[in-house]
């Protein structure tokens, strides 16, 4: 069974940076569209990036242009990176495939907060 293991995550001021880490136990990051998510308290969780197989990537309106996914499939990791962030961004981020197919590991907090 593919395990997901989200890292990177941490209390930051606004507008601050933080990079996220998933790895992930075989080669599914080779084969699939992989995404980030987050759920945030209260609310659903929601798709924030997708990369494909080749590198092609697309992001929710409320994080373009301040977050790039990216993938290392040698390493079986794929990374976020949170750039000028909101106290919105506030949430638990996890990976899984896009669609989300996978059993969700634990995530990561991200705390947007002065």
């Amino acid at each position: 069974q593919v395990q997901l293991v989200e890292s990177g995550g941490g209390l930051v001021q606004p507008g601050g940076s933080l990079r996220l880490s998933c790895a992930a136990s075989g080669s599914i990051f080779s084969t699939n569209v992989m995404g980030w998510y987050r759920q945030a308290p209260g609310k659903q969780r929601e798709l924030v990036a997708r990369i494909s197989r080749v590198s092609t990537t697309n992001y929710a309106d409320s994080v373009k242009g301040r977050f790039t996914i990216s993938r290392d499939s040698a390493k079986n990791t794929v990374y976020l990176q949170m750039s000028s962030l909101k106290p919105e961004d506030t949430a638990v981020y996890y990976c899984n495939t896009y669609p989300a197919v996978l059993t969700w590991g634990q995530g990561t907090q991200v705390t947007v907060s002065s």
